[in-house]
């Protein structure tokens, strides 16, 4: 299931260039449409997290960047753009 989310973050990312997206959009895609999506909200914000250590992702909170499986709240996903 990692490398699902992995790529279906990297998908989702990819068709929306300037803005970032919700861990539940993965969530809801990898786990389907009904409630079942709502347990792999801790998976997508843990493989969020590894992603931005890889400096390949950016999560943030307001617009600052945050630690994705540390944040409490919600959190978007976003491209590192090369000058961060």
């Amino acid at each position: 299931m990692g490398e699902r989310i992995r790529a279906t973050i990297r998908s989702l990312l990819s068709h929306r260039v300037d803005t970032s997206i919700c861990p539940s959009d993965v969530a809801r895609i990898v786990g389907g449409p009904d409630e079942g999506w709502r347990k792999y909200m801790g998976q997508v914000r843990q493989i969020a997290a590894a992603l931005a250590t890889q400096g390949e992702v950016v999560a943030t909170q307001n617009g600052e960047p945050v630690e994705a499986d540390g944040a409490k709240g919600p959190i978007r996903i976003s491209r590192r753009r090369p000058d961060e």
